[in-house]
């Protein structure tokens, strides 16, 4: 017999499972919801959601599997040209005749089937320069001053670009996350409170300002008044998820995702989910992604190095805040963002993207990590460095074997 093979720790194993059991569901459930309408549409034999999702999903396994192996150290070596890269791509996707508009917002790259989201990339980048950062600053936990430049004005920059595509749920999630990782690198709650409270006014007025945005706003406090207008995607999500019921009408079976329900296989998959699957289809969807988190916490805890628990918890942080999100949105607890369901909404860049940071979290898990120097070195031990190095200096000269022995002596 050969050698037997490590196992894999717990939460390695929780993450990986919980995964593929998503990307099986969300196979299924994006041909249920796209198949009938682009049959009736005349689109096809109702798969061409099911292949694209099929390929891309397959693409991220193959990223998710490289970067699990691949060394963390690397990773972060090569972060800093991620992030430029990223910037790059957002300001490309403002231009006029480079970005491609649909539906009103100008937020990808590339033409005919491949197009990619730039945003998607720019939240994995800054979840790994945030880490990078706070991993590698001086001791002591950060405050707000130390952290301005570092993170506060890339990601602030991020956000702005971000949002004036415009892509609000994607600069939410982005928020959100950045928010997580410094309460856990240990920035005061107040002082993020300061941010948290100077963030929200500026969206608030960003989307006060614009007239579909703050339809969709009015849409979220009373969907019903406007049900035929502005709240009518909210209305129909609301319809579908009661028509299911607790156990569903079964696979398939919807009615919603029949030309009534917008963006059946992408934003509002969860309402199908719920019409076909009911609420217990919808309560272990939850538990994947309770057991996403819960893996993804645990991995942070047991990690070697700050590096590595800031990354866990970034990552884990990504996947669950756009999860809620998309969550609240169907279920109208939050004003329509567009953000996917992750690794359950048909889509190209946000699958490889969401599956390439589970590869991150899976290096992390079996026990990846990476030695940082830090940015900036403790001023004390700096000069403690330097009184030792010159006392070697002076110290440097051979010495006579006797010396010892006719000081003892001579004592």
């Amino acid at each position: 017999m050969g050698p037997r093979t490590r196992q894999q720790p717990l939460e390695h194993r929780l993450l990986l499972t919980a995964t593929l059991c998503l990307l099986a569901g969300g196979a299924v459930m994006v041909y249920s919801a796209s198949s009938a309408r682009t049959l009736l549409e005349g689109h096809g034999d109702g798969t061409a959601y099911l292949v694209k999702y099929l390929m891309y999903g397959a693409v991220g396994l193959g990223v998710m599997h490289l970067l699990a192996r691949h060394d963390l150290a690397r990773v972060r070596r090569y972060t800093p040209m991620l992030l430029v890269a990223a910037f790059v791509m957002l300001l490309l996707v403002l231009v006029p005749g480079i970005g491609v508009r649909v539906n009103g917002a100008r937020r990808w790259l590339g033409a005919g089937p491949l197009q990619f989201q730039a945003a998607e990339v720019m939240k994995l980048a800054l979840v790994l320069h945030a880490s990078a950062v706070l991993s590698g600053a001086r001791r002591g936990a950060p405050t707000l001053r130390r952290v301005a430049r570092p993170i506060f004005l890339p990601g602030g920059c991020a956000v702005l670009l971000i949002a004036a595509q415009p892509d609000l749920g994607t600069a939410l999630v982005i928020c959100f996350t950045l928010a997580a990782l410094l309460v856990a690198a240990g920035l005061p709650m107040r002082q993020l409170g300061l941010v948290a409270a100077t963030g929200a006014l500026f969206v608030l007025l960003f989307a006060l300002f614009e007239p579909y945005r703050r339809a969709r706003l009015t849409a979220f406090l009373n969907p019903w008044a406007d049900a035929g207008g502005s709240g009518f995607q909210s209305v129909q999500g609301q319809i579908a998820i009661g028509s299911g019921g607790l156990f569903g009408l079964g696979l398939g079976e919807s009615v919603q995702k029949i030309f009534y329900l917008p963006e059946a296989h992408t934003d509002f998959i969860l309402a199908v989910i719920g019409e076909e699957l009911g609420i217990v289809g919808i309560c272990g969807l939850l538990s994947l992604y309770g057991m996403i988190g819960y893996a993804g916490l645990r991995t942070a805890k047991a990690a070697k190095g700050a590096y590595a628990k800031l990354l866990a918890t970034g990552l884990t942080s990504l996947i669950l805040s756009q999860a809620l999100l998309n969550i609240y949105t169907v279920l109208g607890l939050a004003p329509l963002t567009g953000v996917p369901l992750p690794f359950i909404s048909s889509g190209s860049t946000s699958l490889i993207v969401l599956l390439a940071c589970m590869g991150l979290l899976l290096n992390v898990a079996q026990g990846g990590s990476a030695q940082l120097r830090p940015l900036r070195s403790d001023p004390k031990a700096r000069r403690d460095r330097v009184a030792d190095r010159n006392r070697r200096r002076r110290d440097g000269r051979a010495r006579d074997p006797g010396d010892r022995g006719r000081r003892r002596a001579a004592g």
